[in-house]
């Protein structure tokens, strides 16, 4: 496909005024591919949080245009911006955000649902996408019962079952050891190629960077 799915041009964020300003994003001009799994690396500090962020429209740039799917996200409500992620988007964080009081099926089940699934879909859908990341037997654990390489797992499937086109991972084999994050990666790429998904992964870890499309590296805010 040639088209570009996701893009900013000239974003920029700051936090702060006068000698407190820090920028955190410097302008900023990038355009992804449907299909494409970019990972984005640098230091912790570096802005690729924050640019993630901007991508997903969970924050807002100073300045700069952000386009997904089409949609200008900059120029849309925190009410249209959080209906466009529930029907769009897939997030893997790193803190798994998972419900105490939730199995595992439970957790992807109730995204699922929130998109207008029924309950017997939603069933099946949860199980298969917890089998696909090794945990088809965990599906009735809580989170309490799971150690926290299987967490972050279950917050993959959680993304991974609602088919979105756009999916956001920030440091998401952060918890796992080096084997199962290599297999994380691979999920992920797999998910962009064959479902023709655009995934962003920000990640610390260097061994992931030739599972995918594409690397950008980002220092002090800026992205080369």
């Amino acid at each position: 496909m040639s088209e570009v799915s996701l893009s900013v041009e000239g974003v920029r964020k700051s936090y702060g005024e006068g000698h407190l300003r820090i920028d955190a994003l410097l302008p900023t001009t990038l355009s992804l591919r449907p299909g494409e799994l970019a990972m984005i690396t640098g230091p912790s500090g570096s802005g690729k949080s924050t640019l993630l962020a901007i991508l997903s429209g969970l924050l807002t740039p100073d300045e700069g245009v952000v386009m997904a799917l089409g949609q200008h996200l900059e120029s849309l409500s925190p009410n249209q911006r959080d209906r466009f992620r529930l029907a769009n988007a897939g997030f893997i964080f790193q803190g798994f955000h998972l419900l105490p009081a939730m199995t595992a099926s439970q957790q992807v089940e109730i995204v699922l649902r929130q998109q207008g699934v029924g309950a017997a879909e939603a069933r099946s859908r949860a199980a298969a996408a917890l089998d696909a990341v090794g945990l088809s037997r965990r599906l009735r654990n809580l989170p309490g019962e799971m150690s926290g390489g299987e967490k972050q797992r279950v917050a993959i499937a959680r993304a991974l079952a609602k088919r979105p086109t756009l999916i956001f991972a920030d440091e998401p084999t952060s918890a796992l050891d080096s084997e199962n994050g290599r297999q994380v990666a691979k999920l992920l790429r797999e998910e962009a190629h064959a479902s023709g998904a655009t995934v962003v992964c920000v990640t610390h870890d260097p061994r992931l960077a030739d599972l995918a499309d594409r690397v950008l590296r980002m220092e002090d805010g800026r992205l080369s």
